[in-house]
């Protein structure tokens, strides 16, 4: 049985500074990696990300610095 991997919405552009969103997933550093990837794509050079749990669930948290 072949699975295709879910493809991931990263809302970037409707993030403002301070603000950020979880992404519940297993393999925590492909997500932080292309997550951080598509921040790049919005000019976004200040993102950061963080592997933790949440709810019991273990995911990245991305999120935009405030100044």
């Amino acid at each position: 049985m072949t699975s295709s991997p879910l493809r991931i919405r990263y809302p970037w552009k409707h993030l403002e500074r301070g603000q950020g969103f979880f992404v519940p997933c297993l393999d925590t550093e492909a997500v932080k990696t292309e997550g951080l990837q598509q921040a790049l794509k919005h000019r976004l050079f200040y993102a950061k990300a963080k592997v933790g749990i949440k709810n019991g669930l273990s995911g990245v948290l991305f999120y935009l610095p405030s100044l």
